[in-house]
Order: structure tokens, then sequence, then C-alpha cells
């Protein structure tokens, strides 16, 4: 497509004729959309999901079994006098019963949260506290290992379905086969308010307890536009997004989009493993793929003669999320793949993709790209008096902010109205997000707001540092910080983790240090690299910079309950 003209043209109240509504104008239901129309639409039979076990085990579900089973959901949750409005929570890993509970609750007209499975207990609590869980899915293992001991905590928690067999004598819980398999695979949904909550997901702070974004069933509008324009989906293709639906994009793009577009969904409960996912990728004829870029950087630490033999003649179009793509992951992607990773912007608070690489534009490696049809972006400047300024001159950095409202933009955050509030100012959505605009409109990513290192005058993003220590073949992974100094303020500190067969030391240090130098200047290199074996991130991928400054500096963590366990047990 031609972005300009594209975007000149697309209003949403025109893209709805994508959607079908609920029969007899009852209202907008995202499950309705992505499972039951398709039926009418003759595509009962096409496969919506194709579930790859860890042992290699297979289970398909067409369109019609997609909805008898989801039906069969809807039935079991009014059996147990579960209302409209009430919460469902979802933990458990990539099993085919969660793509299940989260259509079918959502066809009941519950407000779903999908939990990361290997969450511990006090997150778990934390957030079902705060979301009044009346519902919670998962698995006979998670429940034993995570649930029962606290489930005293959970007062409100009336109901638990397991999927597997489970413990006869406590009250509340209920093996799938029981309560979920014999109900009625025929299901009515009721009325449904487009903007009625639909979907409950929790994003860390940097402090504090998490934050719970309210996204509403009109949500759906734009996952079904972004599926589109986005990720490229066609009517024929087979989809992988790698993110668990923990996380808001295994939510938005790992269940809605794809299925809302008609297409092949393919789930692989499987975690990460190079060798694993290329076989994926070969063997189920992948067309779109979209991975993050922690997975990019894991499979360009082995090297692009990983790939060697292996057939992708399917795969067409590959994107990324979870944080800004460096560079020379782009560059690889097309020495490795033949084809360029599309990087895309986007916030659990904004629902869906918002700035992307289409595939009809030219990337400019590093950059988010433009913004979504429908979607007005600007680069602004807080003003004192709590407006915004539009900075309309290219390549200056300000915050990233986005016109309201659009179909997918959250409602809310819970019980946190004033924190809310805080977020818009001026008819704009305030990101939190620096960033620049090029004179091509192009935008590029610098940093969270609060990780912007200001020294000696200057404004440093650390994702610019990040992706020049990346560029040196030696680095695998690099989170930088600023850190006290008397004289600039701040200086920046790197800490850089190495690929395989480099070796740390006063030499490599000083040859990155260099490097660094001669790619930024001096007022923008680090003055410090440290090597750690790893860097902490959070259980989506994003190194956690805040983590690194904290414990650099002895500051309070904050919460800790996204960060990947093995951090939780080894440096930083």
């Amino acid at each position: 497509m031609d972005h300009a003209v594209t975007a000149a043209q697309f209003s949403w109240n025109d893209a709805r004729r994508w959607l079908d509504g609920l029969p007899g104008g009852a209202g907008l239901n995202i499950a309705y959309e992505a499972v039951d129309r398709h039926l009418l639409h003759g595509r009962g039979d096409k496969v919506a999901i194709r579930w790859i076990g860890k042992s290699g085990e297979r289970q398909e579900f067409t369109y019609t079994d997609l909805a008898q089973a989801t039906n069969q959901f809807a039935n079991a949750l009014h059996d147990l006098g579960v209302m409209p409005g009430e919460r469902v929570f979802v933990l458990m890993g990539r099993l085919p019963e969660l793509y299940v509970a989260v259509l079918g609750a959502l066809k009941a007209r519950c407000v779903v949260t999908p939990l990361f499975s290997a969450f511990g207990p006090e997150p778990i609590v934390t957030r079902a506290e705060m979301g009044d869980a009346r519902v919670l899915v998962t698995t006979p293992e998670l429940y034993q290992r995570k649930i029962r001991d606290v489930r005293e905590r959970l007062p409100g928690l009336k109901h638990v379905i397991v999927v597997g067999a489970a413990p006869s004598d406590e009250p509340g819980v209920h093996p799938w086969g029981v309560l979920v398999s014999p109900a009625s695979t025929r299901y009515t949904i009721g009325h449904t308010d487009p903007e009625s909550m639909a979907l409950l997901h929790f994003t860390s702070g940097t402090t504090g307890r998490p934050k719970g974004a309210v996204h509403v069933h009109e949500a759906v509008l734009a996952h079904v536009v972004t599926g589109r324009y986005a990720l490229d989906l066609h009517d024929d293709d087979v989809f992988w997004c790698t993110a668990d639906p923990g996380w808001v994009t295994g939510t938005s793009y790992g269940i809605i989009a794809p299925l809302v577009c008609g297409v092949t969904n393919v789930v692989v409960e499987a975690e990460f493993d190079p060798q694993t996912w290329y076989g994926v990728l070969e063997r189920e004829r992948i067309t779109v793929w979209y991975t993050a870029p922690t997975a990019i950087r894991m499979m360009m630490k082995l090297g692009a003669e990983a790939l060697q033999g292996v057939d992708l003649s399917a795969l067409r179009f590959m994107a990324s999320v979870g944080e800004p793509l460096n560079p020379e992951a782009v560059v690889w992607g097309l020495k490795a793949f033949g084809r360029p990773f599309h990087d895309n912007w986007w916030q659990t608070e904004t629902g869906g993709i918002m700035v992307s690489n289409y595939a009809a534009m030219d990337i400019k490696p590093g950059s988010m790209g433009k913004p979504l049809p429908g979607i007005t972006a600007a680069v602004v400047r807080r003003l004192a008096d709590g407006h915004v300024e539009p900075i309309e001159a290219p390549d200056v950095d300000g915050e990233l902010a986005l016109k309201t409202p659009w179909p997918s933009m959250m409602r809310g955050y819970l019980h946190e109205d004033e924190r809310y509030r805080k977020c818009f100012a001026d008819g704009w959505y305030l990101t939190g997000d620096l960033a620049h605009r090029d004179a091509d409109g192009y935008y590029w990513f610098v940093g969270r707001a609060d990780d912007v290192i200001k020294s000696a005058g200057h404004l440093i993003g650390p994702f610019e540092v990040e992706s020049a220590l990346m560029e040196h073949p030696a680095v695998a992974e690099a989170g930088v910080i600023g850190i006290p100094d008397p004289m600039a303020g701040e200086v920046v500190k790197a800490f850089v983790a190495l690929k395989p067969g480099f070796e740390a030391g006063e030499t490599l240090r000083r040859e990155l240090l260099g490097h660094a130098r001669k790619r930024l200047g001096a007022a923008v290199a680090p003055k410090q690299i440290e090597f750690r074996d790893n860097l902490p991130k959070t259980r989506s991928g994003k190194i956690m910079r805040r983590l690194l400054k904290a414990r650099e500096l002895g500051l309070p963590e904050g919460d800790l309950s996204t960060l990947e366990s093995d951090e939780k047990k080894g440096a930083p």
C-alpha cells in the first residue's frame, strides 16, 4: 500500500465493513468476530488453530470446532452462575484450552485477564486481588504449586477450573472434563456494548503495584485493521506469533487479530529454542511471523549458519515487537532469512500496533516506521502549565504522543483514575516514550522518558548507545544507564553480554569503548563498560534498564514480578 494515500483515505467507520457485528444489531463482541462470523462466510472448515505440543503432538481446530468449544466454555460459566462483567483469569502455558477459555469467556461477556504461567504466587495474588478474580482457569500442576496455598487470600475467587485431574475434596475446584466437556455446543452471545470491558491487562510500573489497563470490545476494530495493515495478513496466510498470551502481544496478536482476520494461527507450546523454531517455520510453512527482539538477538548469537538447509520459501513477512529492534538485527534478517524484520511500536495501553514498518515501505533500519492509518502521531514537548506543544521540526527529540481516541485505546487504569488522567493532555495520549520524527515521516525511538541520560547538557537515548555497541561482533546484548557524575551530572555506563567465543577483559573493554566513541562521539559514548553473563530482562524479553540502575545505585528495585526467574537468582 502507499502509506500516505491509504492514511489520507482511511476512516475507522469505513473499516467497520471488515467486521460483522452481532446478529440483529446486538452490539460488538470480540469472540464473535474472531470465531463465529467465519462460519457464516463459509470458512467453518478452515483450520483456525494448529497447536504443536512440546513433544511434537499436534491438534487442529477448524473455525467450526473452535465455535463449538468456546460455546461449551461460555455455557460452563453460565452453569456456575458467573455473570457478564465478572473477571475470568487464565493461568497456563500455551495449551488449546487457554484459547478456548479466553474466547469462551469473551462470549459470556466476562472480563478476561491472561496471566503468564511462570509468575510466582505473589504476582498472581496481587493481580487477582486488584482485578477481583472470580474464576481462574489453570492446570493441576500450576494449581498445586502456585494457587492452593494462597487461595485463602482470594475470598472473591469462587471457582477454579482445572485442565486435567482436579482435587476432588476442594470446594469450587472443577475438572475441565467434568464441567466444560459435557456442556452444550450451542450458545447465543448476549447484547454486547462495544464500550463494555473485555480485557484487563496488567503492566508493571517502575515502582509499586502493577497497573491494570482496561480494554473494551471495540478494540477488535483496531485488531483487524492492524492485522491487515501492520502484519500484512491475507486470507490464506499461516501465521505464527511467538508471544505468550500472558502478555498483551500474545493476546492481541497471538489470539484475536489472526482469528479476526480469518487466517490459520499456529500455536507452539515449547519455549524458545532456535532449532525447534526453525523447524516450525519450515514444517508448518509459516508465511507471516511475529516475534521479539530478544529472540532475534539469540538467533543472531548462533549465526546465519544455523539456517543452512532450512526451507523458508513460504515465509514472506517477518515482524518484531517488544522493544526497539536494533538496526543490525534488521540487516541480519536480510542476511539470514533473505528478508528484513519489520519493527513496530505499541504499548499495553494502546491495545494494538500504532507505528509500523509496512510491507510496502522502504525500511530504515532502527526506525519504528510510520503511524498506522487512523492514527495521528506527533512528537511533543510538555509545557510548565500542563499543556503540550507539538514539535514541527524534524529530528528533534520529544515525547511521542497519539491523538485520541482510537478503538483499542485503554479506557482506564483499574481503580486509578488520577493516574489515567495524567496520561492525557490537550487531546493527546502521552506515551512516556521519547522519539523523534525524520524529514520523511519515520519515527525513531530514543528511550523511555525516565531512561534518558542527561550528561553535560546532552540528552542521550540509551537505545542509540546500545545499538552502536551491538554493531561490534563480540556483543550479544547491551543495556545502558546513566550514573551520577560530579562534573557532567550523569555519564553513560554500559552493561554488555558477549557472544560465545569472546572473552571479557580489559583488552576487549578498551576496544568496545573505542568502537563506541568512533560511532557516537565522545559526548555520547559510554565512559564505563561492565561485562555480564546475562542482563536482567522481563519475561517478555525487554532489558530492564531501571533495574540495572537501581542495583548499580542501591535504589529501590520496584515491581519485580515480570523479571525472568533466572535473573532473580544471579547477577546483577
